[in-house]
């Protein structure tokens, strides 16, 4: 090889190098974001869960309420 391809490979190979570091970079970037958004999505649907039992034991409330006062009613 001449010293001009020598040059030119060595360059490419630096270039590359430099890419690579910057990818791996990148990917442990993704990899903390992908588990941090996993996380989040966890705490939400643990979220929702409590919210959903928490509408039911409402929504059963309101309906005791509702039929309490229809035998009332029913009662006068």
């Amino acid at each position: 090889m001449s010293d001009s391809a020598d040059n030119n490979f060595v360059n490419e190979l630096a270039r590359l190098e430099k890419r690579l570091d910057e990818l791996v970079v990148i990917c442990s970037q993704l990899k903390d974001e992908n588990r941090s958004l996993k996380e989040r999505q966890d705490s939400l649907i643990a979220d929702r869960a409590t919210l959903l039992q928490k509408n039911e034991q409402v929504r059963a409330r309101v309906e005791a309420m509702i039929n309490r006062l229809k035998a009332m009613e029913q009662g006068t």
